[in-house]
């Protein structure tokens, strides 16, 4: 299995996934032909336009799995897949609807290299319920595509202690999450991702991670961390402490 799972696509000041433009291409097969699965957003053509622009320069060639009308032949006939950001309800509801979540799953396991943003690295993880977006929609069910056996949270942000605001912490609901649920969660921080390769684990980009887990307290993970100890965990959902 070969996953690279970015936080974000875009970082602060820089264009779209230019913060890991270099890891994004030495990831893909060179001159691959990339299956580009937006259905997080709801203008499909623009965001495929979006991402086609952004690897122009490094000769990959994307297609929409939209843009033919048959989503799963799209992503039989590609070398790789980007599955982007957005509402990871909307897109796993998507999924579902398209046959794309079986597709998806049967196709990694056979070799297909797996790039996710944001929501798409969300799906990546068994479970939906980490994400921290607004169920718009209502998907099937929250089972993801279970690429990996923990949870991640992209976007992971660091409780602000001069902060009025009296909402809760991304730390308080990852919290939460463990009071109910056996799982670790890795916390990805904005510019920093996972990458996964033939039983191997690493953490990149320019932040260090948060691991979280049941009964004991967060660890930060700095950037180069060896965590393929996490592929191995066998949590459990549902499972109140």
């Amino acid at each position: 299995m070969k996953l690279l799972l970015l936080s974000n696509s875009t970082q602060y000041g820089r264009g779209y996934l230019e913060h890991a433009l270099d890891t994004v291409t030495g990831f893909l097969p060179a001159g691959a032909r990339l299956a580009f699965v937006p259905y997080a957003l709801a203008d499909l053509d623009a965001y495929t336009a979006k991402v086609r622009g952004a690897l122009a320069g490094a000769g990959i060639d994307v297609c929409g799995v939209h843009e033919g009308g048959d989503p799963v032949a799209a992503l039989g006939a590609a070398d790789a897949v980007f599955v982007g950001g957005g509402n990871s309800f909307r897109l796993l509801s998507a999924l579902y609807r398209t046959g794309l979540r079986e597709a998806l799953i049967k196709a990694v396991a056979d070799g297909l290299p797996y790039m996710g943003a944001s929501a798409g690295t969300n799906m990546a993880a068994p479970s939906l319920r980490t994400t921290n977006d607004m169920p718009i929609v209502e998907p099937p069910s929250f089972e993801a595509l279970g690429l990996v056996p923990f949870q991640i949270n992209p976007h992971y942000l660091d409780p602000d202690p001069s902060s009025t605001h009296k909402g809760e912490t991304r730390q308080e609901r990852l919290t939460e999450f463990l009071e109910e649920n056996d799982v670790p969660v890795l916390g990805l921080r904005e510019g920093s991702w996972l990458r996964v390769e033939d039983g191997s684990a690493v953490l990149g980009g320019e932040r260090d991670a948060r691991l979280f887990r049941r009964g004991t307290a967060p660890r930060e993970l700095a950037t180069g961390s060896d965590v393929s100890e996490l592929l191995g965990v066998r949590g459990g959902f549902d499972t109140r402490a």
